[in-house]
């Protein structure tokens, strides 16, 4: 049988609680079931055909499933944050995002680059969007083509590539064209620095971080 899944508390999360829209995320594919997390439940496996909290599996594939929701369509793929299903007719055009810290007070959760899922740590000392080179390749950018750059490391100075990402998306919110460093080094996160943030009016309170996309 086929068990692919994430850890419950980052899908849990990151599930924005809102009035109007179902919040669902794909935490796992288990047979040819969709691990469905609605509104920050417990993931219910629900195969294709079938419906669970109003939310209907139309197909399940080996890293996303579509979900059907008061007649709109929407892919859910692995690792991906959860989406408001319903509410919105596009992915990627809502404004604002609010992120929750962890125990750490870091603020780690999941989106996506290009359309491949990632999970990312927010570094607001950070001037550009890093990645670790093997993150890359699982990715599929195309960073050797980029611009070479030296890093500093801890162990002197490499070679890192700069290059441009199509799209970087957390929750409902997407900025387009984004400045990034991929290192050669191996990272547990993709760090989301400046060249990210800066498109957001940022706020803090108590563990709550607030992204409020600028216009």
């Amino acid at each position: 049988m086929l068990l692919r899944a994430l850890p419950l508390a980052a899908a849990l999360a990151l599930a924005p609680w809102q009035a109007h829209a179902q919040a669902v995320a794909l935490s796992g594919i288990l047979g040819g079931k969709a691990l469905l997390v609605v509104n920050g439940g417990a993931p219910r496996g629900v195969g294709p055909g079938e419906s669970h909290q109003g939310v209907k599996v139309v197909s399940v594939g080996r890293e996303e499933a579509v979900v059907e929701l008061a007649g709109a369509r929407r892919t859910l793929i692995l690792g991906e944050a959860p989406v408001s299903v319903g509410s919105r007719g596009a992915a990627g055009t809502g404004r604002r995002v609010v992120l929750t810290a962890d125990s750490r007070g870091h603020f780690v959760n999941s989106g996506t680059i290009n359309g491949r899922p990632m999970q990312y740590l927010v570094d607001t000392g950070a001037s550009t969007v890093a990645i670790g080179q093997p993150e890359a390749e699982r990715m599929g950018l195309a960073y050797r083509s980029g611009q070479p750059v030296v890093l500093g490391t801890a162990n002197g100075t490499a070679q890192g590539w700069r290059i441009k990402l199509d799209s970087v998306r957390i929750g409902d919110v997407e900025v387009l064209g984004v400045d990034a460093v991929v290192t050669p080094q191996a990272m547990p996160f993709v760090l989301l620095g400046n060249s990210f943030l800066n498109e957001f009016q940022m706020s803090r309170i108590n563990d709550q971080m607030v992204l409020e996309k600028r216009q």
